[in-house]
């Protein structure tokens, strides 16, 4: 190799180091400003506003876990909304009938929905595809009659009413303002939990499995063991959403967890982006504005309209609204590079 070819190289290499560490610094910045944004934001909205910003990070929660499910592992679900139901009414009948305090449900809500998680996703390990997210449906299904029919514990079709979490004094806060940063807390811990996994065995495990299941088996993959683990995280992050679902509301009622929630919540993944990591956030926007909007444009057809602004937004965003951002962003910063 010529000197001046090694030097041209050097040269390369110098202009393409910096970029790295430039979008990482960006990032962080990014970070930093969300987060002083999200901490102001409760003193600055009035309480529903407040409310509506605690839901979509509900939601966040929820969709992380099926983004890790779906986005990752590359396995459909139509039962997540069956999990979150796991959360709230675990969540509610332990603080009705047994009189536990609220910050241990958080932790019990998800243990429990990783437990049938881990055993629901049996089938996860013999089926795929359209066969696989039937099985969740049937799953999704029959939880509403389930709940209606042990009326002593779920308290059937009246649900149950619970009050919620009070702020402590020293904190100096409103009860939504309260609700508002527990679940922030949350969605915090949730987030930390999901990179954690992704970059760990677990998640290089999982991205094998969706991208080529018999090339994961031949590297040892053990396709059975991260299907059903995939199932249980997922749920595990779907139970906890349904705990804080449940602090928050301070009500559950079966009506409140039908088939919808769970079609509700995979389009709002697909629409915030398929395992992208504001994808979950994105998701939880539109799972929470977009249904009441669409009631305020049309009461008499918000179904349609919801169908119609997905459509729209998967037309102009195919990989979702995170991929749209990504794209925004990358063009900003070419433009600028030439300038």
């Amino acid at each position: 190799m010529s000197g001046g070819t090694v030097m041209a190289g050097r040269r390369g290499a110098g202009r393409r180091g910096p970029v790295p560490a430039v979008r990482a610094r960006w990032r962080g910045l990014l970070l930093a400003a969300a987060l002083l944004a999200a901490c102001a934001a409760p003193f600055q909205l009035v309480p529903f506003r407040v409310f509506q910003l605690t839901m979509v990070l509900v939601y966040t929660v929820a969709l992380i876990g099926l983004n890790l499910l779906v986005g990752h592992a590359g396995q459909i679900s139509l039962g997540h909304g069956a999990f979150f139901a796991v959360g709230a009414y675990g969540t509610a009948v332990m603080m009705v009938h047994g009189g536990w305090p609220y910050p241990v449900t958080l932790p019990v809500a998800a243990a429990v929905a990783f437990a049938i998680g881990l055993a629901l996703g049996v089938p996860a390990t013999r089926l795929r595809g359209l066969y696989l997210a039937l099985v969740t449906l049937a799953i999704a299904i029959f939880l509403v009659p389930l709940l209606k029919r042990f009326e002593s514990v779920t308290g059937g079709s009246m649900g149950l009413t619970l009050a919620k979490p009070r702020p402590p004094a020293w904190s100096g806060l409103a009860e939504d303002q309260w609700l508002y940063f527990l679940t922030l807390a949350v969605a915090l811990l949730a987030l930390a939990v999901d990179h954690g996994l992704l970059r760990s065995r677990v998640g290089r495990a999982l991205h094998a499995v969706r991208d080529n299941e018999t090339a994961a088996e031949v590297m040892g993959v053990r396709l059975a063991f991260h299907k059903r683990t995939a199932f249980a995280w997922s749920a595990m992050f779907a139970g906890a959403a349904g705990c804080l679902y449940t602090w928050v509301i301070g009500f559950v009622s079966p009506d409140s967890f039908t088939v919808n929630l769970s079609i509700t919540l995979l389009a709002g993944l697909v629409v915030g982006g398929l395992g992208a990591t504001w994808g979950p956030l994105l998701g939880g926007l539109f799972v929470m504005f977009v249904p009441s909007l669409s009631q305020d444009v049309n009461k008499a057809a918000p179904g349609v309209i919801f169908g119609l602004l997905i459509i729209v937004v998967m037309y102009v965003a195919p990989t979702g609204l995170a991929g749209l951002v990504r794209r925004a962003a990358h063009s900003f910063g070419r433009t600028l590079r030439k300038g």
